[in-house]
């Protein structure tokens, strides 16, 4: 009987064993699991950190790159606009972009230019406020350049828009709008250059003041647009009819001025007859009307009649005062009271 009862308890504690050492299997098999999932978890975290810090050291690297080029784009506009004239300009556009990109040509074409031999080239139009000023052409650009030949396209634009706009404004600076005869402030520089240099030279030059006759009379017979229209074709006679060494310019008014370069009194005279003879002869189609004007010049000369710009002037204008004093239509040349 009591080894019955050993071996049943023996039993009964084998049991509680195996049952206790099953529970425990279980807690460390779950264990495991929540310690292999986690260490799973983990190492996903750890892979997709490591994916992310890739991910952001190459998107470092594109924009480093990418802020080189804009560096380098701002570099090399900077060089391309430094200049205000058109030709320097493009100049400076050729010499940049060939440094920054590889291509086989690159021309600047105009306006008119025959486009059917550049079939195979890229053609950007060129247009400066809706005013076509020529085309762009390039050829042999790498696909992953184009962008950049467009952007820097685009600056050279910029560059040609400034160099269009600084030339508007030097003309008007020296360019009277109405007749497109030089200004006069533009003129007395001119008249002053050129005494200097006459006077280091020893060369002789004169200066004539020019004087639309009756003016007035027009203006109030016609009107205003009749006497701008009389205004341009005087200007126009004028400047066609002197050479292109000497310079006109409107003095104020009805009244031009003309330096003739390296002109002595004698031939002063026959250059002023020949602008009076083609003014007389001209006649000027205004609206309805059909008008003939006249001039009277006086003339002064380098270094016989003065040697300063405003005595110059004032002697040719003298000159001028004698010529419509006596009958208009005439030139007089500058004398000297005795």
């Amino acid at each position: 009987m009591l080894a019955l009862e050993k071996m049943f308890y023996s039993a009964i504690l084998i049991l509680l064993t195996i049952l206790l050492y099953i529970r425990i299997k279980k807690v460390l098999d779950k264990s495991f699991i929540r310690r292999k999932d986690d260490c799973q978890h983990t190492q996903y975290e750890y892979d997709s950190l490591l994916q992310k810090n890739i991910r952001l050291q190459q998107d470092n690297f594109a924009l480093e790159k990418t802020a080189e080029e804009i560096i380098a784009l701002y570099d090399i506009t900077k060089e391309i606009c430094k200049s205000l004239e058109a030709e320097k300009v493009y100049g400076n556009f050729r010499e940049e972009i060939n440094k920054y990109l590889k291509l086989d040509d690159c021309k600047l074409l105009p306006p008119d230019a025959d486009l059917s031999a550049y079939s195979d080239y890229i053609i950007l139009p060129l247009d400066i406020d809706k005013h076509p000023i020529g085309y762009l052409v390039a050829r042999g650009i790498k696909e992953e350049d184009k962008n950049k030949f467009h952007i820097l396209a685009q600056q050279f634009l910029l560059g040609m828009k400034r160099a269009h706009l600084y030339q508007k404004v030097q003309e008007l600076a020296i360019t009277d709008s109405l007749t497109g005869a030089s200004s006069r402030r533009y003129c007395l520089e001119r008249l002053n250059e050129e005494i200097e240099r006459s006077g280091k030279f020893k060369y002789r030059f004169s200066f004539l003041m020019v004087d639309i006759d009756h003016f007035k009379s027009y203006n109030d017979r016609y009107g205003h647009l009749v006497g701008d229209a009389i205004l341009r074709e005087v200007a126009k006679t004028i400047k066609e009819t002197i050479r292109q060494i000497d310079l006109m310019g409107r003095y104020g008014g009805e009244e031009f001025s003309v330096i003739l370069t390296e002109t002595d009194k004698q031939q002063a005279r026959l250059a002023a007859e020949r602008i009076r003879q083609a003014v007389e002869s001209k006649e000027i189609r205004v609206y309805d009307e059909n008008l003939k004007v006249t001039i009277s010049s006086g003339i002064s000369t380098f270094p016989d009649d003065a040697q300063q710009m405003q005595a110059l002037i004032d002697r040719a204008d003298l000159a001028l005062y004698q010529a419509k004093e006596t009958g208009r239509n005439r030139v007089c040349m500058y004398q000297a009271e005795k």
